[in-house]
């Protein structure tokens, strides 16, 4: 159980990783950065398929009950979760080859600012489940809404640019794209703080 918690976190560690670095990239325009991120899919994938095999191993083996059983359950949760966050990840660091060919428009908006809000909120999720501390969840709603509030703002605004000037959508078209993909990686990580309270407490409660 030690090992499965553990390899989950290696993952956890390296979804968060990805997705931080390719925002890096996007925002240094560096390519090489984005690079490593894409190199990374084959490792995120390799993750998912080895521990939903020890999860799968550990329950037919042994039959856990109680907190052993809720702690493979959340950790097959979260290897779903934390693969579609590496795959957002790789899927910025794709767009920003093309991004980097032009100066980013108004310093690329909120987008940091937003990536910061989902890269600490996953953080903490990922620390909650480590040390079992459902305290660290706290906060993780509020900032699901800043993140949300954050998505739309860079609509309008791209909607704003692109209607200023044609020749603005297609890097508008990426922005908003990016957004939606950090919108739904935080989405990702309120449903991961779901899964770790469940798994901490034996009760269900839902992040929004």
């Amino acid at each position: 159980m030690e090992i499965l918690k553990k390899d989950v976190l290696r993952m956890g560690i390296l979804a968060r990783d990805m997705l931080k670095q390719s925002i890096e990239a996007l925002v240094h325009q560096d390519s090489s950065l984005a690079d490593w991120v894409m190199a990374n899919k084959t490792t995120i994938s390799e993750y998912d398929h080895d521990i939903e095999q020890k999860c799968l191993r550990l329950i037919s083996l042994y039959q856990p009950m109680a907190k052993d059983m809720r702690i493979i359950a959340t950790a097959l949760k979260l290897n779903t979760y934390l693969y579609r966050i590496g795959r957002y990840g790789k899927d910025i660091a794709a767009v920003e080859k093309e991004l980097s060919l032009k100066p980013p428009i108004a310093n690329l908006l909120s987008i940091p600012h937003m990536a910061d809000l989902v890269i600490g909120m996953l953080g903490d999720a990922l620390t909650a489940f480590e040390k079992e501390d459902v305290m660290l969840l706290r906060s993780i709603s509020e900032r699901d809404d800043a993140v949300d509030a954050l998505r739309y703002s860079i609509l309008r605004e791209c909607i704003t640019y692109m209607m200023e000037d044609p020749t603005n959508i297609p890097q508008c078209t990426n922005y908003i794209m990016i957004a939606r993909y950090l919108e739904r990686c935080g989405d990702h990580t309120c449903k991961i703080a779901e899964k770790v309270h469940y798994m901490v407490t034996g009760e269900r409660i839902e992040f929004k």
